[in-house]
């Protein structure tokens, strides 16, 4: 059996600022969970979300209700 690792990207918005979320994507359909960490600490925790609230969180995100930074 071999286990899948996370495939982790950032956003091509990032500007490498160190202020970054990277996500792994390739849970989805697998495990039905997108892991989220900070770009900042690579070994830090990982927050596994379910993947509806990953897709209302980045809807949330690209309707503006999180203001502008």
């Amino acid at each position: 059996m071999t286990t899948e690792t996370p495939r982790w990207f950032k956003s091509s918005y990032s500007n490498n600022g160190g202020a970054c979320v990277e996500v792994a994507t390739n849970f989805a359909a697998s495990n039905g969970t997108v892991p989220l960490r900070d770009s900042k600490n690579p070994a830090g925790p990982v927050l596994n979300l379910p993947t509806t609230a990953f897709a209302t969180f980045v809807a949330s995100v690209k309707a503006g209700d999180w203001g502008t930074p």
